[in-house]
């Protein structure tokens, strides 16, 4: 009840209120009582004539009274509106300084009306600004610490190629550690090595190795382009890889060295005891059970020459020779070795590739769908044109892989069969990978594996 009575409408009311009465009462003094009287009293005792207001009429009264009253309203009218022109004139200085970023300005009012509500949500959001700008300001810092000092050297360039952003590694590694701020990046670069422009002008991301400072040091080149402040901008990653390459190299090693010993030992053992078994049987006489010691001696070699042979071809793989090549006719080439189901039509325009190493990297891939124990029917091969590439795609419907399997398949020497000495996928990753291409694996929604080759197009 309190509130309703300190609201501005109820202050409102009992003004007009209070107004109407006060024109009533200036009607009734100059018509009625007592200036008429009073005017009576100057003629009689004083001799002063003056017309009473009361003989001018009705208009005549409410006339003097509006000259009375009118001045009255005026005056209220300044006494109320005061406070809330006050008001509005702050508003507008809190509004300009948060146009400005100064989110420190707030109303120091106490109402009990609206007005004094507004001016409590406004000191409220003026609060909730401060803090928000506050915590951007230390993510803002935060994540210029990590960025500044990350060890990836990080560009960013604008729509002229000129850097408006570097971290001290990029510094570092392309002006001594003075600023790039201002400098046009391209220029920057022509003192850089000639692998490493190449890169950077070719806009693709990119793995290379460079001479630096009398040794050679590989560096993973990624670029991106985005718009910022709608602006275009382009942001590139340098990011030194020699460290961990050479760890990569060292486990690497390590997994052949395993493998290898695993694979000779798996040979090399039974291979000695039946060498012992067979001296033992000459030694007694009984030769007809030398042939199959023979056999197997045989035999377990025969594996470990293939065994080898085949890590000497995945070591000697020769560089890809494309050449143009028409899909019906490759097609029907690989159909002979392997049989699949073609989806989808014909791509128009022809492949760019070595058509016996794709054709050797299909075989595989299509060997492998059949004995993930996908049905004859479920295995496919769709041919698709993806802007300047063309995706050939090896599906089935066999049960797919866990993600780990699918983090490692692609990894030389890893593999779930038995039998297997995880060469087939790292062969085939070496190849596309050699026609600047890449593949892909992973699980289809209705079950089965979908293996992905993205193979450049030659540009005409």
């Amino acid at each position: 009840m309190l509130r309703r009575l300190n609201s501005l409408q109820a202050r409102l009311a009992l003004l007009l209120c209070v107004a109407y009465m006060l024109g009533a009462l200036i009607y009734i003094g100059i018509t009625l009582w007592p200036l008429p009287q009073l005017l009576q009293w100057m003629k009689h005792d004083l001799g002063v004539t003056v017309q009473a207001p009361s003989r001018l009429g009705v208009w005549g009264g409410l006339a003097v009274s509006a000259g009375v009253a009118i001045p009255l309203s005026i005056w209220l009218a300044g006494q109320v509106m005061h406070p809330l022109s006050r008001l509005l004139r702050a508003l507008e200085g809190a509004v300009a300084s948060y146009r400005d970023g100064d989110f420190s300005f707030s109303i120091a009012a106490r109402r009990n009306d609206e007005l004094g509500e507004l001016i409590r949500m406004h000191n409220a959001l003026g609060q909730t600004l401060r803090e928000q700008r506050q915590n951007l300001a230390q993510r803002e810092l935060l994540l210029d610490t990590v960025v500044q000092n990350t060890p990836v050297a990080l560009v960013l360039t604008d729509a002229s190629g000129r850097v408006t952003y570097a971290n001290i590694a990029a510094r570092h590694l392309f002006n001594e550690g003075r600023t790039l701020h201002g400098l046009d990046f391209l220029e920057l670069l022509a003192d850089a090595p000639d692998a490493l422009r190449r890169a950077v002008e070719g806009g693709e991301d990119a793995l290379l190795t460079v001479e630096m400072d009398g040794s050679e040091e590989t560096f993973h080149l990624s670029q991106r382009s985005f718009r910022l402040q709608g602006r275009p901008h382009r942001l590139q990653l340098f990011r030194r890889m020699t460290r961990e390459l050479s760890r990569q190299e060292v486990a690497t090693w390590k997994r052949v060295i395993r493998v290898i010993s695993h694979e000779l030992n798996n040979s090399l053992a039974p291979i000695s005891s039946l060498a012992h078994s067979g001296a033992e049987l000459a030694r007694r006489g009984q030769t007809e059970r030398l042939p199959g010691v023979f056999a197997t001696i045989g035999e377990r070699a025969r594996h470990l020459h293939g065994f080898i042979a085949g890590y000497a071809n995945f070591a000697k793989l020769p560089a890809p020779q494309p050449v143009p090549i028409q899909w019906r006719p490759f097609l029907d080439s690989l159909a002979l070795h392997c049989q699949f189901g073609l989806q989808g039509s014909l791509p128009e325009q022809p492949g760019w590739f070595d058509a016996a190493q794709i054709e050797q990297v299909l075989i595989n891939l299509v060997k492998n769908a059949h004995e993930s124990g996908s049905a004859e029917d479920g295995v496919t091969l769709s041919l698709a044109i993806i802007g300047r590439d063309v995706r050939i795609e090896v599906a089935d419907r066999g049960p797919g892989m866990s993600e780990t399997v699918l983090a490692q398949a692609l990894l030389p020497f890893y593999s779930t069969k038995r039998s297997g000495t995880g060469l087939g996928l790292a062969l085939a990753r070496e190849i596309v990978e050699a026609h600047g291409g890449r593949i892909t694996l992973a699980n289809r929604e209705q079950g089965g594996l979908r293996v992905s080759l993205l193979l450049p197009l030659k540009l005409s």
